[in-house]
């Protein structure tokens, strides 16, 4: 019997401040099936695989092969070359929300984006369209990415691996020397090791990053365009109004 997956779900509810009664009601199942898994007396079929799944954006092989209770509330754990975070941030409605990360704090990315406090006093914005999985939002300096302008921000979602990069696909890209970028992604890892940054405004030349200098990898999922608005004027606090007002652009680029 896999005692790994029964620790998981245990650990995994708490962190989520759920008890085996609201937890069931969440997956829609009696609580006494909850607390049969959690105390190792039956195995999950597949179906409930999943949908443990599911509920915390964790593929399933991770939830029965490791061991994730060193995982803590607002951290994250090493699997092998993946990076898990836990837990999925949600406002008071229970719905995800996205870290903002300001124009002004976005060097300091580089030092603070393990830190759980430093992610913990981000500004946070809530986009109720976007797709499961872990998002933040990135400034854009420059016009190497054009029609984004400098000030715009991209809201990208957290690839866990390397190994799902991609070809042809935006990204925000943090790495050890160029701290926060984001580019057109040439997977060349099977090849060189390296992954090729492109910029979409051709006067920018293409460059190589090793893999080993690759922090985090974010996929593009929006923009949040602020065309209206010099870099200067834009406060981080004013963009959940701006959205609701419709006085920024959301599109999907690629």
């Amino acid at each position: 019997m896999n005692k790994i997956i029964h620790k998981n779900i245990r650990h995994l509810r708490k962190l989520r401040g759920l008890t085996q009664e609201q937890f069931a009601e969440e997956l829609q199942v009696p609580r006494s099936r909850i607390g049969s898994y959690e105390e190792g007396r039956s195995e999950p079929p597949i179906a409930m695989l999943v949908a443990f799944s599911d509920f915390f954006k964790i593929p399933v092989d991770i939830l029965i092969k490791n061991d994730l209770t060193s995982a803590q509330d607002h951290s994250f754990i090493e699997i092998g070359q993946q990076r898990v975070l836990f837990p999925i941030q949600v406002d008071e409605a229970n719905e995800n929300v996205i870290e903002v990360v300001p124009v002004k704090a976005s060097a300091g990315y580089l030092l603070g984006y393990d830190d759980p406090e430093y992610i913990e006093q981000l500004e946070k914005i809530k986009l109720p369209f976007l797709p499961t999985g872990k998002h933040r939002a990135f400034p854009i300096k420059g016009d190497s990415m054009l029609p984004l302008k400098d000030g715009s921000y991209v809201v990208a979602r957290f690839v866990e691996s390397l190994d799902d990069i991609k070809n042809g696909t935006t990204y925000v890209v943090v790495t050890l020397n160029n701290g926060i970028t984001y580019k057109r992604v040439e997977n060349n890892l099977k090849t060189q090791g390296s992954i090729r940054l492109i910029s979409d405004n051709k006067a920018y030349e293409a460059f190589e990053v090793p893999a080993a200098e690759i922090v985090e990898l974010w996929e593009f999922t929006c923009s949040i365009n602020t065309q209206e608005y010099d870099a200067q004027e834009l406060k981080i606090s004013s963009i959940a109004q701006m959205l609701t007002e419709l006085q920024v652009e959301l599109q999907s680029l690629r």
